[in-house]
């Protein structure tokens, strides 16, 4: 994570004002936002998806749909970005999941904060982990992954077929997508 700067840390509540007003015309376009570093932010995403506050579950699935609308990851980090500040936070595993997929001659994604993505070339799937323990993410935006849940994962194995070389592989988005490591 990076370290505190002097300037004060903002708290989740003038974050989410901001973010609130950005939003209001559409998707905040994070990726042309670069303010200065105002500090960390006592904001975790847990490896299930759960978003903390200061030890506390944050419980209501707006505010963290609203966070997660002004989410952006620079190199390993994450931070919370406004027109005006940008502060740290901490993501366990993947800052999203992937609670369920259409699966036809298409793969449709949707995530936990509400995100929907067809995989394909520029929303890819790839493994991490081992074969008896695979980890499978799906790519969301400008390098914010959904780790793929249990079930999604069962029923996109489920759909798979086998290749040339015999892995199993699912295609979307003219894209073939191995399921094995």
């Amino acid at each position: 994570m990076v370290e505190k700067t002097d300037n004060a840390v903002s708290d989740a509540t003038g974050i989410a004002a901001a973010a609130s007003r950005a939003s209001k015309k559409g998707p905040p376009p994070v990726h042309l936002w670069n303010p200065p570093f105002c500090g960390d932010l006592d904001m975790e995403i847990r490896a299930d998806g759960t978003w903390f506050y200061n030890g506390t579950p944050i419980g209501r699935p707006e505010m963290v749909r609203l966070f997660a609308s002004i989410l952006k990851r620079v190199g390993e980090d994450y931070f919370l970005v406004t027109p005006t500040e940008k502060v740290g936070i901490r993501v366990v595993d993947a800052p999203f999941i992937a609670v369920d997929a259409e699966i036809g001659e298409e793969i449709v994604f949707t995530t936990n904060v509400g995100d929907r993505v067809r995989a394909g070339p520029e929303h890819g799937i790839r493994l991490r982990g081992t074969a008896d323990e695979p980890r499978p993410y799906v790519h969301i935006r400008r390098g914010l992954w959904a780790l793929i849940d249990r079930k999604t994962f069962y029923r996109l194995a489920d759909a798979a077929m086998p290749d040339q070389d015999g892995r199993m592989k699912v295609h979307s988005g003219g894209t073939a997508f191995p399921l094995e490591p």
